[in-house]
């Protein structure tokens, strides 16, 4: 079964987006709530994809943490975020993400792209 590690910060989002993925027939590992612990998960667990949020807990934002584990890491990531402006998305480019989901994600939207990405 494909695993799916989500990283944000936003309780709801995080159980929403956790149900909907379940729910597609994927493997959640956990939410985590900071860009430092998604790359600590990362090296130790190896997800399958992750849906990464930007804005974040904690000293990094989730485009550094993708920065981070690309170093050691071809994990896919879809940036599930609020923050669409141009600027965060360039920024967002360079860590080549699968894609890029606008917060609120319906069910539909979410499912495609995890679906797109891992099968």
């Amino acid at each position: 079964m494909k695993s799916v590690l989500i990283v944000e910060d936003e309780l709801l989002i995080a159980l929403f987006n956790r149900q909907v993925v379940e729910n597609a027939g994927y493997k959640v590992h956990e939410t985590i709530t900071t860009g430092e612990a998604a790359i600590e998960f990362t090296r130790e667990h190896a997800p399958d994809l992750i849906l990464m949020d930007i804005m974040l807990e904690g000293e990094i934002d989730g485009v550094q943490a993708m920065e981070k584990i690309r170093t050691f890491s071809d994990v896919p990531v879809i940036y599930v975020t609020g923050n669409s402006n141009t600027s965060v998305k360039e920024r967002a480019e360079k860590t080549f993400f699968t894609d890029f989901i606008v917060k609120p994600a319906t069910p539909e939207i979410l499912v495609t792209a995890v679906k797109k990405t891992l099968n």
